[in-house]
C-alpha cells in the first residue's frame, strides 16, 4: 500500500533541494493574482509598456498562471543572487569614456542558468511524486513574476517595482516553477520602504512616475534593450554612458547595503564587458560582437542596437577628437544608426566649442603673466 503524500514535508524538502541547487531562497504561493489585474490593465491602457506589444497581446493571462499550465495549483518562486565581486559601479559610471553594462548582464545569460536549475528541481519533485506536473519559467512566458515572488514571501515590492529582501536587497534573479500539487503556501513579507523615495528621485529619466509604477518608455533599460528603433532625442543626454540597462534605482536603495555577492561562476563579469572604453566598443564588427556576447543576455539586442547605444554614450562623453573619428567611421552603414551618430557628433562639436570658449580667459592670463616675467610670448 502506498503512503499518502505528506505535502508539508514535501514543501520543506523542495526548499532544501532548491538551496542545494544554488538558489538563495524558495517560496510557495497560490495562483490568485486578481488584485494585480486592474493595475496591469491600467498600465497597459496608459501605453506604459511602450513597444513591448507582447505584454498587451497576452493581456490578463500574465495575472493567471493557471492558464499557462492547466491544472496549476501552486507557484514555486525562487531567487538567485547575481551581484559579482568588484562590480565597479561608481568607477565605471563616473568615467564617461567607459561603457556601463547593467551588472546582471556581465556574465552568462541568467535565463539558461535558472531554467536548468528549475528543471532539476522539478525532476526531484517528480521523483517523489510521479503525479507532479511542472513547467519552469524565467522571463520566458507572460507571468507576473514579481507579484508571485512577493506572494511567496521572497520579499516585498519596492517603489521602483523590483522585489526587495531584508537580507539581500534586490541584486537577484527570479524564476518560477508552476506545479499541480496543493503545497502549503508561504506568507508574504511586510513592505519596508516607508517614506523613502530615493529610487524615484534618482532615476536619470524620471521613469518611476509614481511609487510602484514605471513608465517603460522613459526607462533606460527599456530604451537600450527593448526599444528597436531610435531612442527619443530628448532622452539621449540623460542616458549618460549606460549602454545596456541601468542600475541606478538599485544603487541608491538603502536596502542594497545588505546585497549579497553571487557565488555562481556563470555570473562572473566578462573582461571585455567590464568597464570597456566606448571607442573600442564602437569598433567591434558584428562577428566580434557575437563572439564576445555568446551565451550572454546582451546578444539579444543585436549588433545594430549595440552600436546605437554606444553612439549615444559617445555623444555624452567629454569632447575628444578620437570620439569624432570613431563616430564618423560608421556613417552610412544604417539610416537609424546614422541618426544617432550625427546627433552624437553634434554633441561632441558643441562641447569642443564650449571648451574653446572656456580656455581663452586662462590662456590670456598666462600670456599676461609671461610678459610680466619678461619671458618670451610663446613660453
Amino acid at each position: 500500500m502506498s503512503h499518502p503524500l505528506d505535502l508539508q514535508q514535501l514543501a520543506q524538502d523542495i526548499k532544501q533541494w532548491g538551496l542545494a541547487l544554488g538558489f538563495q531562497q524558495v517560496g510557495i504561493c497560490d495562483t490568485d493574482l486578481s488584485l494585480e489585474e486592474p493595475r496591469l490593465q491600467a498600465w497597459l491602457e496608459q501605453q506604459r509598456h511602450g513597444e513591448m506589444e507582447w505584454m498587451a497581446r497576452h493581456g490578463m493571462m500574465r495575472a493567471r498562471p493557471h492558464e499557462l499550465l492547466p491544472g496549476t495549483l501552486r507557484v514555486i518562486s525562487v531567487r538567485m543572487n547575481y551581484l559579482p565581486a568588484k562590480a565597479a559601479f561608481a568607477s565605471t559610471l563616473k568615467n564617461p569614456r567607459l561603457g556601463y553594462v547593467s551588472r546582471y548582464a556581465l556574465g552568462r545569460d541568467y535565463h539558461k542558468v535558472l531554467r536548468n536549475r528549475l528543471k532539476k528541481l522539478g525532476d526531484l519533485i517528480q521523483q517523489r511524486c510521479a503525479e507532479a506536473n511542472f513547467r519552469p519559467f524565467v522571463d520566458s512566458a507572460p507571468v507576473l513574476e514579481r507579484p508571485l515572488a512577493a506572494k511567496a514571501g521572497l520579499g516585498w515590492t519596492g517603489k521602483h517595482s523590483l522585489i526587495l529582501n531584508r537580507e539581500a536587497g534586490s541584486w537577484f534573479f527570479l524564476g518560477e516553477l508552476l506545479i499541480n500539487l496543493p503545497l502549503p503556501i508561504d506568507r508574504p513579507q511586510e513592505a519596508q520602504c516607508g517614506r523613502c523615495v530615493a529610487c524615484i528621485t534618482t532615476c536619470p529619466t524620471g521613469a518611476i512616475v509614481e511609487p510602484y509604477v514605471v513608465d517603460a518608455r522613459r526607462c533606460i533599460s527599456y530604451l537600450t534593450i527593448e526599444l528597436e528603433g531610435a531612442i527619443p532625442e530628448e532622452l539621449r543626454p540623460l542616458i549618460g554612458n549606460r549602454i545596456y540597462g541601468c542600475d541606478d534605482c538599485q544603487l541608491i536603495c538603502p536596502w542594497n547595503r545588505f546585497g549579497q555577492l553571487t557565488d555562481e561562476d556563470d555570473f562572473s563579469p566578462r573582461a571585455a564587458l567590464h568597464a570597456p572604453p566606448l571607442t573600442e566598443l564602437f569598433a567591434w564588427d558584428e562577428a566580434k560582437f557575437l563572439r564576445i556576447t555568446e551565451g550572454s543576455a546582451i546578444r539579444r539586442i543585436g549588433h545594430l542596437r549595440w552600436l546605437r547605444n554606444v553612439a549615444v554614450a559617445l555623444g555624452n562623453a567629454p569632447w575628444e577628437a578620437a570620439n569624432i573619428t570613431a563616430l564618423e567611421s560608421r556613417l552610412g552603414e544604417n539610416s537609424m544608426l546614422d541618426e544617432h551618430i550625427e546627433w552624437a557628433i553634434a554633441q561632441q562639436l558643441a562641447k569642443r566649442r564650449a571648451s574653446a570658449v572656456e580656455v581663452q580667459p586662462s590662456k590670456k592670463l598666462r600670456l599676461i603673466r609671461a610678459v610680466e616675467k619678461g619671458l618670451p610670448r610663446d613660453a
